[in-house]
């Protein structure tokens, strides 16, 4: 068995800044069920962030879409499928290898994700409607810089 020293205390920053990732981590997890759900009753929140891939880029391969969210094909090839039985999304000959299909969204896909997103800004707005927009810019900066950090010596 290997002895590790003990852990120290986390400095009060880090906690508090832990406690606040935790509250926010609990709260985006609901708020993305709920947004999934805006788009279609049946959509699982992890399609929506496929749906919201697909609209920035285009229409994709299947294994491109795995690779730009870093999971499986069999994973996303399950919720493609979902996302087509609903209508959002439809697959065609890929122009480049008529061997591969592109994802895209459909009308309806992209219909009720722009509806959505546009709700989910509203909110956004009354949520911060009593911050100036510099405290808003800080935010998303801070956030920014939180998402692409990495630890060191650790792949992301």
């Amino acid at each position: 068995m290997t002895d590790y020293p003990p852990a120290a205390a986390p400095a009060p920053a880090i906690e508090s800044l832990e406690q606040e990732l935790s509250v926010l981590w609990r709260r985006a997890r609901a708020a993305s069920a709920r947004v999934a759900k805006a788009v279609h009753p049946n959509l699982e929140p992890a399609a929506y962030g496929l749906l919201v891939l697909l609209q920035r880029r285009g229409p994709l391969r299947l294994t491109d879409l795995a690779a730009a969210i870093g999971v499986g094909k069999p994973s996303v090839s399950r919720q493609v499928v979902i996302l087509e039985t609903l209508g959002l999304v439809e697959k065609q000959a890929d122009p480049e290898d008529r061997r591969a299909q592109a994802i895209s969204l459909t009308p309806l896909g992209q219909e009720q994700l722009l509806r959505t997103q546009r709700a989910r800004e509203e909110h956004f707005r009354l949520l911060l409607s009593s911050w100036d927009e510099a405290e808003v810019r800080t935010l998303s900066t801070l956030l920014h810089k939180l998402n692409v950090s990495e630890v060191p010596g650790h792949a992301s």
